[in-house]
């Protein structure tokens, strides 16, 4: 079963597609969707809905999981982020893509068994996971992966 895994933003969207196979996880790819902040938000929402339909059609994963919006310290990117939430949303029922959503205390719940884990320690759980000792450098792909890995442990 191949998993999408996503973190959604307007500057950045993370994305990291794993295969489960039984008790193995193997990272297919992973990467980002970088928006130009010179650019108006339509456009910066049409990239992402256009560069993320391309990642579905090319890897066609059978479900994602994209993390959900649970609490904004800064209320100034939450209605973007919120937005590129929806264009994303829209772009994996378009192409039949079962969506699970996960809060980031969720995910560090489960892949550390503490809610208010550090970044850090779920990095770690993260290479556990993958059998590697080195991670993407963007904190939005290492968190779409442990996004990814979140619903893998959730449907087994």
């Amino acid at each position: 079963m191949k998993i999408l895994g996503i973190d959604p933003g307007m500057a950045i969207v993370g994305y990291g597609l794993i295969e489960i196979n039984k008790e193995e996880i193997k990272l297919l790819t992973s990467g980002s969707i970088q928006t130009d902040k010179k650019l108006s938000d339509s456009k910066r929402l049409l990239e992402i809905q256009e560069d993320l339909s391309t990642i579905v059609k090319k890897y066609k994963p059978d479900c994602a999981s994209v993390e959900e919006l649970f609490f904004f310290k800064n209320q100034k990117t939450v209605i973007p982020v919120a937005e590129a939430r929806g264009v994303i949303l829209t772009v994996l029922e378009k192409y039949n893509i079962p969506t699970f959503s996960y809060t980031p205390m969720e995910v560090k719940q489960v892949l550390t068994g503490y809610g208010r884990a550090e970044k850090k320690e779920v990095e770690q759980m993260v290479k556990i996971s993958l059998g590697t000792d080195t991670l993407p450098k963007l904190d939005d792909t290492v968190d779409a992966i442990a996004i990814a890995i979140c619903h893998s442990r959730n449907i087994n």
